[in-house]
């Protein structure tokens, strides 16, 4: 089964940074990692390694006007359930539910405000 769940938003710069280090410390905080997608947040469980890529567009005036894009890319095969097990043993982990309706801020991947998230764990990401 491929899930899709996508949210675009226009925000400030900060608050953008802030939505990249909330994905970044949920990466390093154990075998699940809850990324928040507009209004819902999703419990990933990325596996090692993180494929990882990154894009920057810019266009010029002859196209429309100027601008700039930059789109981060992350996948991953899902952690298998003695990966996030020998997390937690570790004191890594944390543990949470999958696909949880709550009211927070989006999840942002770049300075356009478009934004991308797929739970099936091998496409992209905010």
């Amino acid at each position: 089964m491929a899930d899709t769940t996508t949210y675009e938003d226009e925000t400030s710069r900060e608050a953008a940074a802030d939505r990249l280090r909330a994905i970044a410390a949920e990466l390093e905080s154990g075998p699940t990692a809850d990324i928040q997608v507009g209004n819902k947040l999703l419990a990933l469980s990325p596996g090692e390694p993180l494929e990882y890529a990154i894009e920057v567009e810019e266009r010029s005036p002859m196209l429309g006007g100027e601008r700039e894009a930059v789109t981060v890319t992350l996948g991953w095969e899902e952690a298998t359930r003695e990966e996030q097990d020998a997390d937690r043993s570790q004191g890594q982990g944390h543990d949470h539910g999958r696909d949880q309706d709550v009211g927070h801020e989006p999840t942002q991947n770049d300075r356009s405000g478009e934004s991308e998230t797929q739970s099936e764990q091998d496409d992209s990401l905010l």
